[in-house]
């Protein structure tokens, strides 16, 4: 086969939008595209291939299989293999289950049916899986397997019959994957039968140009590489693809292959040598683009534009490397013999399957990796040694189920519920230059001239009176935090066993004492805004935090394996719209009040974890652990710092 120069140019305008896409570049919305370009080469260059052996009558299968191993293997196992200690140290337990099995499925040329039977490309938590792009590759290994076999069959029919029966193919999968864009998204995306048209498309190509010289249509090869660039720009992940839509860039790529001959604009373009060079290193490139991505999100939170710039460039210069003394020395079978390149090869899967085997059967390695995790679950903010408050505000009767601190003259207090006996030692801690103290009950929000008793019975009444009749009476006073569970005011809040329930006892016990007819909402925001007029008007600086991010599971099931320590940031911020809103309001209502919000700190992108630096910031499915508190108050000291120090 002739060398194509334009070729690795088109390559590299496939590789680098599908990076850049998976960095989260929005101007590369449609870089995803970049995969289909990579179907229509390789339909173009294995047809080619297949059908120049088989007219000279050379071909054969172990041959065939043997090199397109050469190709694929060396490259994809050094990438399989140095993931694993990446692995070990950042993800979680399902996440390093889910890790397990993908290294089994890349290994057995099917990991796009295991990523289709967990999720969809584009869900928020895939950006997190570090072989999540190996499923365009099982699609083409598959297409390798098959295709062979299938031109044999049909060759004695003669190549016009063959083209035919090829178009009637593609054409039929074409309308499968149009059909399954709208029915089954996921499904249509990874699966071979709604993927095989493109390198068919590929394999059409070559029947058209095949014995002869590569067209000269200026026109017509421009007008492909503009439907190319044009998918990369203005496609999205809203997109239905793929579909008739992607028809742009396979038809695009097509145009390209058939009309774009040396003498051609794109042709002089696309073989340049620094696009040449990057479709060299294209393979290893794509290859290495995914889990480094993957790794980054699991090692941070903090992410950047310039960090992924940078990523890209270890992207590339691994890629390089990888090329170089591992794709070009394992594709010479001078370099390296058939013996040695299949033992080498059954070597290095083996060692995969057995570690994929392991995490797998173990739930990600759960009770040998998470040993700190369990001990994080047992966080009780009265056993830190802190001082007791005066004995008449935390002993005498009504008592006060939260009431110690750092000092019994405070100059900063946190006031709330559980959700703010959780955060206390975290706060104290990062902002030391106050004198803390936390006082507040269980299940008894902040709310002035309400009348109720919470939902596990306590009578939360005349401890709040309490509670700020306290506050009332310390002059130094300079700040308090306001801290409370958000699911009060909701319709319904997300229980851990995944069932939304109706928040029913709380119907008929929050009463506004001067409006007695206002609905349970609009009772607990009215009484929220009693609280802070009155701290306006005692003139104390108040900071209210948005409730952290409520689990739908427990931390014990994560740990152990059982679930996912993952979960989606737009689920959140669908639960806890109302109380969002509702805040932002009181924020610009008094000028005295700030709102912090503190959901970036638990998520990356549009998936939040539990897990950080090898701890859990939860002990169940709403409350912080140690490890957590600790973490919560350096970012929300962080933030108070910015803010001037005074809200």
């Amino acid at each position: 086969m002739k060398y194509r120069a334009e070729i690795d140019g088109l390559r590299a305008l496939a590789v680098i939008p599908v990076i850049l896409f998976h960095a989260g570049f929005e101007l590369f919305s449609g870089g995803f595209v970049g995969v289909d370009i990579f179907f229509v080469i390789s339909g173009y260059l294995i047809t080619t291939l297949l059908i120049e052996d088989i007219e000279n009558q050379r071909f054969s299968l172990l041959n065939f299989y043997e090199r397109r191993a050469r190709r694929i293997l060396p490259a994809l196992l050094l990438v399989m293999l140095s993931c694993i200690p990446f692995a070990w140290v950042w993800l979680p337990p399902q996440a390093m289950k889910d890790f397990s099995q993908s290294l089994l499925a890349t290994s057995s040329f099917s990991s796009n049916i295991l990523f289709w039977l967990k999720s969809g490309y584009f869900d928020s938590a895939n950006e997190m899986k570090p072989l999540l792009h190996t499923w365009s590759l099982a699609v083409e290994e598959q297409y390798y397997v098959l295709f062979p076999l299938f031109l044999m069959s049909i060759w004695r029919f003669g190549k016009t019959r063959l083209f035919w029966v090829i178009a009637t193919l593609a054409v039929i999968s074409l309308m499968l994957s149009e059909w399954g864009a709208r029915n089954n998204p996921t499904a249509n995306f990874y699966l071979a039968p709604t993927r095989i048209w493109e390198l068919f498309a590929g394999a059409l190509a070559v029947f058209i140009v095949q014995g002869k010289e590569i067209k000269n249509n200026n026109a017509l090869a421009l007008g492909g590489l503009a439907a190319v660039v044009f998918s990369i720009f203005a496609f999205d992940e809203n997109t239905p693809f793929p579909s008739i839509y992607a028809l742009t860039p396979v038809l695009g790529t097509v145009f390209i292959l058939i009309y774009a001959n040396k003498e051609t604009y794109v042709a002089k373009l696309l073989s340049r040598r620094l696009f040449v060079g990057v479709g060299l290193i294209s393979y290893s490139a794509y290859l290495w683009h995914q889990p480094i991505y993957a790794f980054y999100r699991h090692a941070t939170v903090e992410q950047s534009t310039p960090a992924y710039i940078a990523l890209f460039g270890v992207t590339i210069l691994l890629a390089y490397l990888s090329w170089r003394y591992i794709e070009q020395p394992f594709r010479s079978k001078t370099k390296i013999s058939r013996t040695m390149f299949f033992s080498l090869i059954s070597l290095a899967i083996a060692g995969v399957c057995i570690f994929g085997v392991l995490g797998s059967t173990s739930d990600g390695f759960a009770k040998k990796r998470n040993k700190s995790l369990f001990k994080d679950l047992a966080y009780n903010t009265s056993r830190l040694g802190y001082l007791e408050c005066p004995e008449t505000l935390s002993r005498t009767d009504p008592t006060l189920d939260y009431c110690h601190g750092t000092s019994q003259q405070p100059t900063a207090l946190v006031v709330g519920d559980s959700h703010a006996d959780d955060k206390f030692y975290g706060i104290a801690k990062a902002l030391s230059q106050y004198q803390w103290q936390l006082i507040g009950n269980p299940s008894c929000p902040p709310l002035i001239g309400l009348e109720f008793t919470a939902a596990d019975g306590t009578v939360c009444t005349a401890r709040l009176r309490k509670v700020f009749d306290y506050v009332k009476s310390q002059q130094q006073l300079e700040l308090l935090v306001l801290s409370f569970a958000h699911s009060y005011p909701l319709e319904t809040f997300i229980a851990a066993d995944h069932i939304q329930k109706k928040f029913d006892p709380l119907d008929s016990i929050i009463t506004d004492l001067k409006n007695p007819k206002l609905n349970r909402i609009d009772a607990f925001y009215g009484g929220l805004a009693n609280t802070l007029e009155f701290l306006h008007q005692l003139k104390i600086n108040v900071v209210i935090v948005i409730d952290i991010p409520e689990l739908t599971f427990f931390p014990l099931d994560c740990i152990k394996g059982k679930v996912d320590c993952i979960f989606a940031k737009k689920d959140v911020l669908t639960r806890q719209a109302l109380h969002r809103s509702q805040l932002t309001e009181f924020g610009a209502r008094f000028s005295n009040v700030a709102i912090y919000d503190p959901t970036d700190d638990f998520c990356a992108g549009e998936s939040c974890s539990i897990l950080r630096d090898g701890h859990t910031l939860y002990r169940d499915s709403h409350h912080l652990s140690l490890f957590g508190s600790q973490y919560y108050g350096e970012n929300f000291a962080a933030w108070f710092k910015q803010i001037n120090t005074k809200p």
